[in-house]
C-alpha cells in the first residue's frame, strides 16, 4: 500500500508542476502579445477569402 501512496503523491506533484507550467506561460503570452493580437481571427479572415461556395 506504500508505493500507492508515493505514486498519488508523485502524481500530485505532477499535477501542481503542469498547473505551475500552464500559469507562468499564461502570464508570459499575457505579457508578450496585445489582447488584440489574442483575439484576432486572422486565419479566419483568410480562409473566408479563399472559400468558394457553390450554389
Amino acid at each position: 500500500m506504500e508505493t500507492w501512496n508515493y505514486l498519488e503523491y508523485a502524481a500530485w506533484a505532477l499535477s501542481a508542476l503542469f498547473g505551475l507550467y500552464m500559469a507562468v506561460d499564461w502570464l508570459r503570452t499575457d505579457t508578450t502579445y496585445s489582447e488584440d493580437v489574442l483575439t484576432s481571427s486572422r486565419e479566419g479572415e483568410l480562409e473566408a477569402m479563399t472559400e468558394q461556395h457553390k450554389v
